[in-house]
């Protein structure tokens, strides 16, 4: 039977996640917005609208959240080429497709953002399909990105496996009933990503290729 290994990118494929940091902090502050770095840390993972409303809350003016998107895409964008990869991302990948796993990607990226990530982790060859949040009416925590990756990949979900590296990772995982393992090279804490869901955590990308026959992606 065939056999799915579902990733998140910002943060477990591409060491990206402080540079979202920055540029959202820098996009609140160009609002007027005081929002500490560490608050927008904790919030990357979201979907754009779903992160403005989780830092800015419901009551806030909804009609600004357009422009706050624009203004981190924009920011952001200036890093397109030179997006750094996680050490091991693109020999994991391979290695799971050699295997017989099919590599789907579940991400919020899309368009040139997604086409600036998946030149950094070099390795198209290995990747099957990509499930992005425009394809879903929820993005993470809700399970519908991964449900729809599964759909993509054709494999039902207790033949899978999704690595991320947040709790919004794991817990979209762990709703769509797949088993998850966390990766600490997005920064945030072991222990919150196994009280999320995570059923093994790793460093990094190579951590896992390195531990594969002892993971849930033996």
């Amino acid at each position: 039977m065939e056999r799915a290994a579902v990733f998140d990118v910002d943060g477990t494929l591409v060491d990206t996640n402080h540079l979202h940091v920055v540029t959202w902090w820098e996009a609140f502050r160009q609002a007027g917005h005081r929002v500490p770095m560490h608050a927008v840390h904790r919030a990357v993972g979201l979907a754009s609208t779903d992160l403005i409303a989780h830092l800015l809350g419901d009551e806030r003016d909804k009609d600004g959240d357009a422009e706050l998107s624009d203004a981190h895409k924009a920011l952001y964008g200036q890093y397109f080429d030179r997006l750094p990869p996680l050490p091991g991302a693109g020999d994991l990948l391979r290695h799971l497709a050699r295997a017989g796993w099919k590599v789907v990607l579940a991400t919020s990226a899309g368009g040139a953002e997604l086409s600036a990530l998946r030149r950094a982790i070099g390795a198209d060859d290995a990747i099957t399909a990509t499930a992005s949040a425009d394809d879903v009416d929820a993005g993470k925590p809700a399970p519908e990105p991964v449900e729809h990756a599964l759909e993509l990949a054709g494999v039902p979900a207790e033949r899978a496996v999704f690595v991320g590296d947040t709790v919004w990772d794991m817990r979209a995982g762990s709703r769509a009933g797949v088993r998850c393992v966390g990766v600490l090279c997005g920064g945030l804490p072991r222990a919150d990503l196994q009280e999320a869901g995570a059923e093994a955590v790793y460093a990094d990308p190579a951590d896992l290729l390195a531990s594969l026959p002892d993971s849930p992606l033996a």
